[in-house]
């Protein structure tokens, strides 16, 4: 029998239906153009599932190897009447960052729309997932899937052995404190998943053979000055100001048990594990979309694609790749995958077919005829925030139509700040920027003090950024879960500028008490 390629000059496969000889057919016609393109991937695995297991995989936060929780339960519910229905689509991939990289695709896939997957997901996201230095500082793609094993299993034994109610709050207070349960800058030391069951038992053991003194509250002898009397000293034993709210509660709430810091720390170094991806979300798509386009245009040029399976896959990559215009009904902010994309094929076309203002904005980049270079270097060495402040081109910001407008809420009428001038474009490419960095895009809420000798009031701090105070519902709601895990009342404090002017303050007391000192 004679194996086709995607260089025989003949097809792949014909028509629409998939079976594992087409799908390893197409997979290795991919790789070998992805090898040509300079792309350095994780070995890869293919997995098969039904429409029904893609809603339950993605219902649980994308990750199909995790601890049961109700909200998952909620978001399939919900995900499988509006698919049902025909209110929305289904994802055609899930790819989970790992070594070897996982790609799930759906079986109710055709095989056209598995070849665009592959290269997607199983090429794109893969390479970009090894290269970025995000990725490589803060995720541990050797260990993950045997940390996520030991996750589920752990919290599984805590149900069995404590009940599922009350592992069910635990998680339900960890959840809604998961943007806060990340470091945001690097550590000496990286994460090493497949040692924290280990750990884990490890800490436990030293947990009973030993006394934390730290929660002495006996008076000291008479005239004899408490070593934690000091605001700044306490401050410092206690290694505060600390942004990371669930690593402190894990270390230093005094009412948890030790499967309760367990269950704490588990969910935080899920939060890390989508530390990045919540900053690459415009680079990673745009990769691999960028990806399967080169690809699978590739196999068509080369005969590897029928006309009619290259048509299909370009009206799916149009679908995917469309910007709705500011008024229409779909319209819902930058679609990541159209300005992704977009960057991309710019970067191509600065490097390959530069125009005078591209040598003027780009003098490094413009004319250099190496696109696959710069792009697999733009790929390694950015996150969103700063690769569209480097990047961003004149070209680009009068193709998407962007402009700057300043909305103050101190002023009743909205200015246009930046037009289509050169000042313009770099103040419009600035502001676009800032709406991808995290630190501006989401709440910096520290914990800045707690005596532990006295009140053990937990307070922390909140530092506004363009006068926009936390929603108050909702902060009260998840500072109740706050107060639940750390046992005592919990104080917010909404200042100006860090020590700055306080603009408001709210309390909160536990309703129940999580741990069981």
């Amino acid at each position: 029998m004679t194996t086709l390629t995607a260089f025989d000059g003949a097809p792949l496969y014909t028509g629409a239906d998939w079976d594992y000889d087409k799908v390893r057919r197409v997979y290795d016609a991919i790789e070998k153009v992805a090898l040509e393109m300079g792309l350095d991937t994780y070995t890869n695995q293919i997995e098969v599932i039904t429409s029904e297991q893609m809603l339950d995989a993605y219902s649980s936060i994308g990750m199909p190897l995790f601890y049961k929780h109700w909200s998952f339960g909620k978001h399939f519910a919900r995900d499988e009447a509006m698919y049902r229905k025909g209110q929305r689509g289904l994802a055609y991939e899930i790819v989970i960052n790992s070594n070897p990289c996982i790609s799930y695709i759906m079986e109710e896939n055709t095989m056209t729309m598995q070849t665009l997957v592959i290269a997607h997901a199983a090429f794109g996201h893969n390479h970009f997932f090894k290269n970025n230095y995000l990725f490589q500082q803060w995720t541990d793609a050797d260990g993950i899937l045997d940390y996520l094993s030991f996750a589920k299993s752990y919290i599984t034994h805590c149900e069995e052995r404590y009940g599922h109610a009350m592992v069910e709050r635990v998680l339900d207070a960890a959840h809604a404190l998961m943007n806060h349960g990340v470091h945001r800058y690097p550590r000496r030391r990286g994460p090493d998943l497949r040692n924290e069951e280990k750990r884990a038992r490890e800490r436990l053991e030293h947990a009973e053979a030993t006394f934390n003194d730290l929660w002495r509250t006996v008076p000291t002898k008479a005239g004899g000055a408490s070593p934690l009397s000091d605001r700044d000293r306490r401050r410092a034993l206690l290694e505060l100001p600390e942004e990371n709210i669930l690593y402190f509660l894990e270390k230093k709430a005094p009412r948890l048990q030790g499967w309760q810091r367990e269950i704490l720390r588990i969910v935080r170094h899920v939060a890390q594990y989508f530390y990045p991806q919540r900053q690459t979300k415009v680079m990673n798509e745009g990769c691999a979309t960028y990806c399967h386009y080169r690809i699978l245009s590739t196999l068509h040029d080369r005969g590897a694609l029928t006309d009619g399976a290259w048509m299909e896959a370009m009206h799916s990559h149009t679908n995917v790749v469309f910007q709705p215009e500011f008024d229409d009904r779909r319209y819902g902010g930058i679609n990541p995958y159209a300005l992704g994309f977009a960057m991309m094929q710019d970067i191509e076309r600065i490097v390959t077919e530069p125009t005078q203002e591209d040598r003027y904005w780009f003098p490094n980049l413009a004319g250099k005829g190496d696109p696959m270079g710069a792009l697999r270097d733009a790929w390694a060495n950015y996150r969103d925030e700063s690769f569209i402040l480097q990047y961003l081109s004149p070209a680009l910001i009068r193709k998407f139509r962007l402009f700057h407008v300043a909305d103050d809420a101190r002023d009743p009428e909205m200015k246009v700040a930046a037009i289509h001038d050169e000042r313009g474009y770099r103040a419009v490419r600035q502001a676009l920027a800032r709406q991808y960095d995290i630190a501006w895009a989401e709440a910096d809420i520290q914990i800045v003090d707690v005596d532990l000798v006295g009140d053990r009031k937990l307070i922390l701090e909140h530092h506004v950024m363009n006068q926009i105070l936390l929603e108050e519902e909702e902060a009260k709601s998840v500072m109740q879960h706050l107060a639940d895990l750390w046992g005592y009342e919990v104080v917010l404090t909404e200042v100006e500028t860090p020590g700055g002017t306080a603009l408001r303050r709210i309390n909160v007391s536990p309703r129940v008490v999580l741990g069981g000192g």
